[in-house]
């Protein structure tokens, strides 16, 4: 049984690190040749935090670190900036995860859309004490409202395509054990 457990946990691992390859993939893609006028939602961003809330032994912060780390060098942000801050945006959403286990749909929400939007604002402030040129804080207003909607389609995805649900009691967690 532990070793299906752990062939699950390590399949699953491999999964959500394919899923960050596949999104930049398609955020590298030269789609267009001019400069687009909005920004869609940070998906990268919204599958961390679904699946940190859902199964956090999925996501292990050394892979959290280095995918985001990863996504940092590919878009041409500040290296690390933004991949300290939603770490720990999802390391706080782990914490809470038991708590949300319980709980419905709209508290999940809520702490996802707290935790983007912190996220969000520290990143700007980073920016703002370094010294970096800004964003246009319409853009920024938009893709963080636009994450905080897409969140539910990104829970859609991950609960009824990726088969990621929410631990229950009698669960087994990554060395075996009952959650």
């Amino acid at each position: 049984m532990s070793e299906l457990a752990q062939t699950r946990l390590w399949t699953m691992r491999a999964t959500f690190a394919l899923l960050v390859c596949v999104i930049l993939f398609f955020h590298l893609l030269p789609l267009e040749t001019t400069p687009r006028r909005w920004v869609g939602p940070d998906l990268l961003l919204a599958f961390a935090c679904a699946w940190s809330i859902r199964r956090p032994e999925y996501v292990p912060v050394a892979a959290l670190a280095g995918l985001f780390l990863l996504a940092d060098l590919l878009l041409q942000r500040p290296p690390g900036l933004w991949a300290l801050l939603a770490l720990l945006g999802c390391e706080r959403l782990k914490k809470r995860a038991r708590g949300l286990r319980d709980t419905g749909f709209a508290s999940e929400w809520l702490s996802v859309c707290i935790v983007v939007a912190g996220v969000a604002v520290l990143y700007r402030a980073g920016l703002m004490i370094t010294l970096v040129e800004l964003p246009a804080f319409g853009l920024t207003l938009f893709e963080t409202i636009m994450t905080m909607l897409f969140y539910p389609l990104v829970v859609a995805v991950t609960h009824g395509l990726m088969r990621v649900r929410k631990a229950t009691p009698g669960d087994l967690d990554g060395s075996g054990g009952r959650i």
